[in-house]
């Protein structure tokens, strides 16, 4: 598994694929939004929680088309389905280089970016913390989502239809987290929630990821 690891490491760093593309759509995006509604803290404010989960949703998304399908083009992916290493460890290893390469990037880059939206002091902590507990359900749904359209064409539309809706709770949750935190209202449910959802996920995750790869690789 650490071989493996660090191969798609290497991969998402050299290609450019997860590492550089999510943070250069979440920049744009944390840029844009102030540009178009304009600078203005009392508009900007509110729906900064909203904003920068939509973003981080959206910048893990872009890669997720990458997982498999470049081990199934070359073939790389039948020699790990015969390896010892089992699917589900596959599965696991897959999306957890995913999140290393995109979620906690992420989730370090919002601080900053957070400035540009006028997001409170108060709500930065929350932000961050909710940002590195609920991006690996991100990433564990996306692998998951990668697994059922590995090897079709047109793929990457059919996985963005098929992953959005099961994106949603962790959306409602994590904004929710920075809302209340920025209110200063409790946040021990949303957030209790928002790691039930992701706790979820990388536990159930893998056994469904890895019959998805069975059923595609017959």
């Amino acid at each position: 598994m650490n071989a493996l690891l660090l191969r798609d490491l290497r991969l998402a760093i050299r290609a450019g694929g997860g590492f550089g593309l999510g943070l250069a759509f979440f920049l744009i995006l944390a840029t844009l939004v102030p540009l178009a509604v304009g600078p203005r803290p009392d508009l900007l404010a509110p729906v900064a929680p909203g904003i920068l989960w939509l973003g981080a949703l959206l910048a893990c998304l872009l890669s997720l088309d990458r997982i498999f399908a470049l081990d199934a083009e070359d073939g790389s992916l039948d020699l790990l389905a015969m390896a010892p290493l089992p699917l589900e460890g596959v599965a696991t290893t897959k999306a957890l280089a995913h999140w290393i390469t995109t979620g906690l990037p992420l989730a370090l880059a919002a601080g900053p970016l957070s400035l540009l939206l006028f997001l409170s002091a108060s709500a930065l902590p929350w932000l961050i913390l909710a940002l590195l507990v609920g991006t690996p359900a991100l990433s564990w749904l996306g692998t998951f989502g990668a697994a059922l359209t590995v090897g079709l064409r047109r793929g990457s539309l059919l996985l963005s239809l098929l992953v959005l809706p099961l994106y949603i709770p962790t959306l409602v949750f994590g904004a929710e987290v920075v809302r209340r935190g920025a209110a200063g209202l409790p946040v021990a449910t949303p957030l209790a929630l928002l790691a039930a959802i992701t706790l979820g996920c990388v536990a159930l995750l893998p056994f469904a990821t890895a019959a998805a790869l069975r059923v595609n690789l017959r």
